[in-house]
């Protein structure tokens, strides 16, 4: 068994298998790791390719990273993947919601953006939030 840390081409093949020699290698990997690491990182790259690449809708990669997450052997930062996921759902980008996490998690208590759809979401989930103007 072995303790792997996924690229987000990994993550993108397994799951949109549209290529078929990819896709089996990296099913296969994922099924036989004892671990998968999935980090932040690669999660963020893995909606931004879904989402601007592929076309899926916002529920439907939701629901794959929610489905990646509960994985048997993922280990993922299971309270940034849920930050991330309550602003992808409300119609904003998954990557604001974890760098709003990172923001409290380091200290800060306000995030600040130009993205006043983001500050709009945030505001209206209780989380401080401010829009530069």
């Amino acid at each position: 068994m072995t303790k792997i840390t996924v690229d987000t081409n990994i993550l993108v093949r397994a799951m949109t298998e549209d290529d078929e020699h990819q896709s089996k290698l990296a099913e296969t990997e994922l099924a036989k790791a004892e671990i998968v690491a999935v980090t932040i990182p690669a999660i963020c790259e893995l909606v931004w390719v879904l989402s601007r690449g592929y076309k899926i809708a916002t529920a439907d990669i939701a629901n794959a990273i929610r489905r990646l997450a509960d994985s048997r052997n993922a280990v993922v930062n299971r309270p940034a993947v849920e930050a991330g996921l309550a602003l992808l759902e409300a119609g904003a980008d998954f990557a604001d919601g974890v760098i709003a996490y990172d923001g409290r998690w380091l200290g800060a208590e306000t995030f600040v953006s130009f993205d006043r759809k983001a500050v709009n979401l945030m505001q209206a989930q209780g989380d401080a939030a401010r829009l530069l103007t």
